[in-house]
């Protein structure tokens, strides 16, 4: 008797020590997140990191993950979301992490948190599933210094602005934000945007703009972009470019050349894209932009005021005529609170439904009452302004990185943009293994890689020892996106394990519930914190 319980205690050490790793994947396809060619091996995770890729028998890990015939990949990172309300109620970020995510940035189009502490803070009690990283936004920023004035900022203004600038930089923000089609931000001018810029140049960080239109106006709006960054000295980041107006569909590869030529010439822009011909905005942005000047209680007061309100609908019309189209059937009701049963009808399709007459002038007149009577909150739409054929052209620029301009959303509430649901998985299914617009492997290149060099995520990005064992296991042959603009509520599929710091959050298909994530701070976090600390 002693010498079996002498056998099984040299068995159960010899096995320890055989368990090198906390989790081994074996058998699968790896692309690596370089772009190169994909290969077979083997990957060993411990204390959350990747230490070994090669061959590794299967009795050196505590558990074993076999990947046979499915690809392995670093994780996807997002760099284009809004998560500011929306994670602390949904923690889980199910919709991004079934879409193979496992980092997201958020704080764009100028709307971030005001303290980015405060918003670290309250994700480090409750734990998330992903990732987070965060920007600062120059609209919060303004709204903070400015309220809504419909003006130059003084001196002084500008001044504090900057201070709040750096203060967030210190707290871990990335970068700066803009939002130049959204209040306040629509009003800035860009010595006020370089200023900002400069402040998170100094702190490392990148400079993400929504430029202040997508439309027929593009090419200046991206030469602005290009300006703020080679006066700033800061990379630049063009969120989720396109082209959203028809009479300049087409036009994309004028806009690509534009950042070619702008990094021949040694200014370092990218620029990011969803998969898809609608974007995804407020109804608001439909009014010209003096009409929001300083505060909802000014817009409500114009809109009483008939001279006032028929010059708002006057210019909107002119600008819809601009833009080639003969009504508002291309602007669909996402969500709008003051009556859900409106959600997924267009502004047409509603005057319609009411009876009123068929022209732009009667539809424009609806959207400034759909406003009054939402008591100006939000009404989230879906434009379907954009061509397949630009989407692809800008797909297939190498320094496109993909983005879902989404944030957590709720199942079943509404109706969002598909992207929030399959942005990654579309690429994946449609633009790779049906169109081959891209190759598997340049694809995850734009999804991990790319935006980890872009926003100096150091420790991701790529299948390497020592990196954060960030990974996603998919099938290849059947990973695809499950929304459409119809049925948008509907989770990607083909994604068996997804991996946040070496923790499998979706298991055999399923979320399990788990919150590793970690809070990506930026690179002068660390030293702001010594600089306060000596003040």
């Amino acid at each position: 008797m002693p010498t079996l319980r002498l056998l099984l205690f040299v068995l159960m050490t010899l096995t320890a020590r055989a368990q090198t790793y906390d989790l081994v994947i074996r058998n699968g396809r790896v692309v690596d997140g370089t772009g190169n060619a994909w290969y077979h091996a083997d990957i060993g995770i411990r204390a959350g990191r990747i230490t070994r890729i090669g061959a590794i028998p299967a009795a050196e890990g505590k558990r074993v993950i076999d990947a046979r015939n499915q690809i392995v990949a670093p994780g996807f990172i997002d760099v284009h979301t809004h998560l500011e309300s929306s994670i602390g109620p949904r923690p889980g970020a199910e919709n991004f992490l079934y879409d193979g995510v496992t980092t997201l940035i958020t704080g764009n189009c100028g709307g971030s948190a005001t303290s980015l502490r405060a918003f670290f803070d309250s994700l480090a009690l409750t734990g998330v599933s992903p990732n987070v990283a965060a920007m600062i936004g120059h609209n919060t920023v303004r709204l903070k210094v400015m309220k809504t004035a419909f003006r130059d900022p003084t001196a002084r203004e500008q001044a504090e602005m900057e201070r709040l600038v750096e203060e967030a930089m210190k707290q871990g923000a990335v970068g700066l934000s803009t939002g130049l089609i959204y209040k306040p931000g629509t009003w800035a001018k860009t010595g006020e945007i370089v200023g900002l810029a400069k402040v998170a140049a100094r702190y490392g960080g990148v400079y993400a703009s929504h430029i202040r239109t997508e439309g027929q106006e593009v090419r200046k709006a991206i030469a602005e972009a290009i300006q703020i960054g080679r006066e700033a000295r800061i990379p630049i980041q063009i969120s989720h470019f396109k082209v959203a107006s028809k009479p300049i569909w087409g036009a994309s590869r004028e806009t690509v050349g534009m950042v070619e030529a702008a990094r021949r010439e040694g200014i370092d822009v990218t620029v990011d894209q969803y998969p898809y011909t609608a974007s995804s905005t407020s109804l608001e942005t439909m009014l010209p932009s003096w009409a929001l000047a300083d505060g909802d209680s000014a817009l409500l007061a114009r809109l009483r005021d008939a001279a006032t309100r028929t010059k708002i609908r006057n210019e909107m019309v002119t600008a819809l005529k601009k833009s080639e189209r003969k009504n508002y059937e291309y602007a669909v009701v996402a969500y709008y609170r003051a009556d859900t049963t409106l959600n997924g009808k267009s502004i047409t399709a509603i005057n319609r439904q009411m009876g009123r007459k068929a022209n732009l002038e009667t539809e424009a007149e609806l959207i400034l009452e759909l406003m009054e009577k939402a008591n100006l909150q939000r009404i989230q739409m879906v434009y379907h302004t954009m061509s397949e054929e630009d989407v692809t052209t800008i797909m297939r620029y190498p320094n496109t990185m993909i983005a879902s301009d989404a944030g957590v959303v709720r199942f079943g509430s509404g109706m969002p943009h598909p992207r929030a649901y399959g942005t990654n998985s579309r690429v994946l299914g449609h633009y790779v293994r049906e169109q081959k617009v891209l190759g598997l492997e340049d694809a995850v290149r734009r999804m991990t890689s790319l935006p980890a060099q872009r926003f100096r995520l150091a420790d991701r990005g790529l299948l390497r020892p020592g990196y954060a064992a960030d990974l996603v296991v998919f099938d290849e042959n059947t990973v695809a996106d499950g929304a459409t603009y119809d049925a948008p509520h509907g989770y990607a599929k083909g994604f068996s394990y997804v991996l946040v710091n070496g923790e499998p959050v979706i298991e055999d298909g399923r979320h399990n519930g788990k919150r590793p994530g970690q809070l990506l701070r930026g690179s002068a976090y660390a030293a702001g914190s010594v600089a306060d600390a000596n003040k």
